[in-house]
C-alpha cells in the first residue's frame, strides 16, 4: 500500500445554507473536471478524471458531554486516466 500524503485540509464551521452552496459551487468544479481549492495563500487544483468512485458515510460518535457527533462524510475519489464507473442515486 502507499503512504499517503495530505495535500490540502480545512475544516470550519459554518450554517447550513453557506455549506449547501459551497457544495452546489463544488458539484459545478466537479462537472467542470476541475477544481481549485484555497484558504489564504494556500491554493491547489485538482484535475479529475472522467470516472470517480464517490464514497458516503454515516457515523455518530459519543463526544461525552457535547453528547452526539453526527457526521455525513462525501469522500471522492480518482485514478489517473480512469475509465470505470459506478452507479449510487440520491433518493
Amino acid at each position: 500500500m502507499g503512504k499517503e500524503k495530505r495535500l490540502f485540509k480545512t475544516e470550519e464551521r459554518k450554517n447550513r445554507s453557506d455549506v449547501s452552496d459551497f457544495l452546489h459551487q463544488l458539484a459545478d468544479k466537479i462537472s467542470a473536471g476541475q477544481v481549485l481549492l484555497g484558504r489564504g495563500d494556500e491554493e491547489i487544483t485538482l484535475k479529475l478524471s472522467q470516472n470517480l468512485i464517490l464514497e458516503v458515510q454515516v457515523e455518530d460518535e459519543n463526544k461525552g458531554k457535547k453528547g452526539i457527533q453526527h457526521s455525513l462524510e462525501v469522500e471522492i475519489k480518482w485514478f489517473d486516466n480512469d475509465e470505470q464507473g459506478g452507479s449510487l442515486e440520491l433518493k
